[in-house]
C-alpha cells in the first residue's frame, strides 16, 4: 500500500508549487529536501530584522497575472523595483543599459546620439553576424560599454573568455534608449513582505515536509508513494551514467556592520576584471529598511565541482547534448516525472518556474 499519492524530491519554488496544487486537489503528498531548510535557493533569513537572501538576491517579476494572482495567496508584495548599479574601478553606472547608462559613459542626452555613438562603434569593429558573447555584446552596445561594463564582469561570472561564450547568455540583458533604470520590463514585480521562506511556508501548510533527507541515501523512500515528482540534479537521478553535467557556482561572504546604510542600493555589479567578486548586495534595501544596522553579501564566482551548490548552467554544445541523453532516460521512467531547473539544466525565472510546475500538477491530474 502507498502512504502518499507522491513523493515530490526537493522543497524548492518548483516542487513546493506542485505539492500546493496536487494537495488542493485531494492528494496525499510528501515533500523531502536534503537541506535542513525549505524554499531552495530562494530561501530567506531574518538576521537583525532584515531578511537575508541567503543563496542571491531574488526579485519575484512577471508579465502573467495568472501567476502574480497565484503566489499572492501565499504573500503580500512590496512594491520594490529592480534598479541595479555598476561601479567600474570607481566610476558609477545606471543599470540595465539605458539612456542614463549613455549620458554617463559619453554625455549624450538624446536617443538619437546614442544609436549613432552605438552604431560608430559596431561598424569600426566590423561585426555583421555576431558569433560569440564578445561580438554580440559590441553589436548590441558598442565597444565603450562593452570593455567597461560586460566584458570583466562576464568573464568573472563564467570563469571563460567573453570570445568563448556563447552570444546568446547577453541577450538576456535589456537595452533601452528611454531614461528607465528599472531592470525588467514586467507589469508585476516585488518581494514577498514576510520574506520568501514564509511565503514557501504557507504554500506548504498541511503537507508533510520531512528536511535533511537525502533522496539518494535511501532510494526506498520512493515506494511510499505512486508516483515520483523530481527537482534535482537530472544528471545524479541517473548516477552520472553520461557524466557530470557542468554548472557555475558560488561563494556567499555575508557580515553585519553598524551602519544603517552601506552602499545605498539593493544591488552593485562590480564590472572590472581586477575585483574578484561580481556584486555587493544589500539585503534591507530589497524592503526599505530603515533598521539601524545593515546586512552585506559579497557574491563570489567559483567554478563548480560535484557536491557544490548548481547555479547557472554551462549551455554549451557539449553540455546540452549530454543533457538530451540524460532527458531520453527521463522520459523512459514511468512513475516519474522531472520538472525545475535543475532537472531540466536550465536558468528559470521565478515565474517560469511556477508556471512549469503549475502545468505539470495540472497534466498529472489530468492523466490518473
Amino acid at each position: 500500500m502507498h502512504k502518499f499519492d507522491f513523493l515530490i524530491i526537493g522543497a524548492g519554488l518548483y516542487g513546493c508549487t506542485c505539492a500546493q496544487q496536487l494537495t488542493e486537489a485531494g492528494r496525499e503528498c510528501l515533500v523531502i529536501e536534503k537541506r535542513d531548510h525549505i524554499a531552495g535557493n530562494i530561501y530567506t533569513k531574518e538576521i537583525e530584522g532584515i531578511q537575508v537572501h541567503c543563496y542571491g538576491g531574488h526579485i519575484f517579476h512577471t508579465n502573467d497575472k495568472n501567476i502574480w494572482d497565484y503566489i499572492n495567496r501565499f504573500a503580500s508584495f512590496n512594491n520594490f523595483i529592480n534598479s541595479p548599479i555598476a561601479n567600474y574601478k570607481g566610476e558609477i553606472y545606471n543599470l540595465p543599459f539605458n539612456m542614463n547608462t549613455f549620458y554617463q559613459m559619453w554625455g549624450v542626452v538624446t536617443p538619437q546620439q546614442a544609436q549613432e555613438k552605438i552604431q560608430q562603434q559596431v561598424a569600426k569593429a566590423k561585426i555583421t553576424s555576431p558569433t560569440n558573447l564578445e561580438e554580440q555584446a559590441i553589436s548590441l552596445v558598442g565597444t565603450d560599454i562593452y570593455q567597461k561594463l560586460v566584458k570583466g564582469y562576464t568573464e568573472k561570472q563564467w570563469g571563460k573568455p567573453c570570445s568563448e561564450l556563447p552570444p546568446f547568455i547577453i541577450k538576456r540583458l535589456p537595452v533601452r534608449f528611454t531614461y528607465d533604470n528599472n531592470y525588467f520590463n514586467d507589469r508585476y514585480q516585488g518581494i514577498p513582505e514576510c520574506g520568501y521562506t514564509e511565503m514557501i511556508r504557507k504554500m506548504l501548510d498541511g503537507i508533510d515536509v520531512q528536511l535533511s533527507t537525502d533522496y539518494f541515501e535511501n532510494r526506498k523512500i520512493s515506494k511510499m508513494a505512486k508516483r515520483i515528482i523530481y527537482t534535482g540534479p537530472i544528471d545524479a537521478y541517473f548516477e552520472y551514467k553520461y557524466g557530470y553535467l557542468e554548472w557555475r557556482s558560488l561563494r556567499f561572504d555575508t557580515q553585519v556592520f553598524d551602519c544603517p546604510n552601506y552602499q545605498g542600493v539593493a544591488a552593485v555589479n562590480y564590472t572590472d576584471a581586477e575585483t574578484p567578486f561580481t556584486r555587493i548586495i544589500e539585503h534591507k534595501h530589497f524592503a526599505f529598511g530603515n533598521q539601524p544596522k545593515t546586512i552585506i553579501t559579497w557574491e563570489y564566482p567559483i567554478k563548480w565541482q560535484p557536491g557544490m551548490e548548481a547555479y547557472y548552467p554551462i549551455n554549451d554544445i557539449e553540455n546540452n547534448a549530454k543533457y538530451e541523453q540524460y532527458r531520453a532516460l527521463a522520459n523512459k521512467e514511468e512513475n516519474a516525472t522531472f520538472g525545475g531547473r535543475l532537472a531540466t539544466y536550465q536558468y528559470l525565472d521565478m515565474d517560469k518556474i511556477i508556471s512549469g510546475a503549475l502545468h505539470l500538477s495540472s497534466e498529472l491530474l489530468k492523466n490518473e
